[in-house]
């Protein structure tokens, strides 16, 4: 049974740093895509970044491209997500995720609180 634990969420100023970790557990995670998606209060959960456990190629949303990067550390079996240059609007439930493909995120975490203020 796959689990995805989330941790490293909390509250930080704007302009601030956090760094997320996504523990993953419970099978191989050779040639999945393991991504972050987020959550505000009120709106549809959009997706944040993903990496390919293989490789590592990354894709970016937009609103995060430059200020966010994803990594993982293969022997840990841990995605990260590094955070920088937090504004208020970064504020949601963060969720990490594991899938076959980038379309198809088959196991999700429970989350973890980002707030940022202003």
């Amino acid at each position: 049974q796959v689990q995805l634990v989330e941790s490293g969420g909390g509250l930080v100023q704007a302009g601030g740093s956090l760094r997320l970790s996504c523990a993953a557990s419970g099978r191989t995670f050779s040639s999945y895509v393991m991504g972050w998606f987020r959550q505000a209060p009120g709106k549809e959960r959009e997706f944040v970044a993903r990496i390919n456990w293989d490789g590592g190629s990354t894709v970016y949303a937009g609103s995060v491209k430059g200020r966010f990067t994803i990594s993982r550390d293969i022997a840990k079996n841990t995605v990260y997500l590094q955070m920088n240059s937090l504004k208020p609007e970064d504020t949601a439930v963060y969720y990490c995720a594991a899938g076959v493909s980038s379309v198809s995120y088959g196991d999700w975490g429970q989350g973890t609180q980002v707030t940022v203020s202003s």
